[in-house]
């Protein structure tokens, strides 16, 4: 049976970049370019509670690294490099090998090589811990705290297609494989905005990336800033799959729905050119879909300009019994 040891060197041992000191230390190394802040974020995703038992591994490698990449994009940080914890209740190499694949192409694709971590038994289910590490200039970040009354509200790609999926796996919904197959990409394989982010420094005010829900998150810009917000939710940039859903479903998934791993962020209406160049140069999708105001508090407005009532929560790791 092979080791730990084994393992690592087997499916996570990659030869790191110059300057770099990787995998097989007791601890990595890496510079911190000249200059710049490091940006660090750690994820923690458990089976059960982030994902399913029988999920594809090569796409759960990808996610687990995907939803760090995502909160580095949300700062406007380039990526440096990554460090990954795994507790394996069994040893299956075809998963293992599958998952590293996942893991490191998406690596390779955004420039954040595995530099190293740690491997343990689990006594019960599998968890996977991930902290990336980024860089970006003092003063360029894109905080939470930096939304201005009058800005414009965006958001990228498309939103609820993700939370659709999770709920069809889940039993939630009735069985509807022609929309699974429509959705499950988007909760699977989740794309981080991170050319986007880096695009957006100097022209973005605040951002944050939805991954608890676009109205839970923005809340959070809100919450900073000290300011408020209307949506117009006939703006909104629905995914396409969900056209024929329910309304309420529709609704629910579009304002409460997680593992969106887009970015909301706000800028001064001035700036409506260059947000779109930037999203253009991102390769990216980017929707005006509110405004920021003085007063505090968040309505989500109807076609004739009227408040939505029963707005939907977003998901809490700890919700109120």
């Amino acid at each position: 049976m092979a080791s730990e040891f084994d393992l690592i060197a087997r499916y996570f041992n990659r030869a790191a970049p110059a300057g770099l000191l990787g995998v097989g230390d007791d601890c990595a190394l890496f510079p911190v370019p000249p200059g710049e802040q490091v940006a660090t974020s750690t994820d923690l995703l458990l089976e059960g509670r982030h994902f399913f038992p029988d999920v594809d591994p090569r796409a759960l490698g990808h996610k687990a690294l995907a939803v760090n990449l995502s909160d580095l994009a949300a700062m406007g940080a380039r990526p440096i490099g990554c460090v990954l914890g795994l507790a394996l209740p069994r040893l299956d190499e075809a998963w293992l090998a599958a998952f590293a694949e996942g893991f490191h192409d998406l690596a390779a694709v955004h420039g954040c090589p595995l530099i190293g971590g740690d491997t343990t038994r689990s006594a019960h289910d599998l968890a996977i811990s991930v902290t990336v590490f980024g860089a970006v200039a003092p003063g360029q970040a894109l905080r939470r705290d930096g939304a201005r009354p009058g800005d414009d509200v965006w958001v990228s790609g498309e939103l609820g297609a993700a939370d659709v999926a999770y709920r069809l796996l889940d039993g939630q919904y009735p069985a509807d494989p022609a929309l699974l197959s429509a959705t499950r990409e988007a909760l699977e394989w989740p794309r981080p905005q991170v050319a986007l982010g880096l695009a957006l420094r100097g022209v973005a005010h605040a951002a944050i990336d939805v991954s608890d829900g676009l109205l839970q998150d923005l809340g959070h810009i809100l919450a900073a800033s000290g300011v408020g917000a209307d949506l117009h939710y006939p703006q909104m940039p629905v995914a396409a799959a969900l056209a024929g859903l329910d309304p309420a479903r529709r609704r629910r998934a579009v304002l409460g729905g997680g593992d969106v791993y887009q970015l909301c962020f706000t800028a001064p209406a001035s700036r409506r050119e260059a947000v779109l160049a930037a999203a253009g140069e991102a390769g990216a999708r980017a929707t005006r879909i509110g405004r920021i105001r003085e007063r505090t508090g968040l309505d989500v407005l109807d076609a004739q300009g009227r408040p939505l009532d029963a707005l939907p929560a977003g998901f809490d790791h700890f919700p109120a019994a």
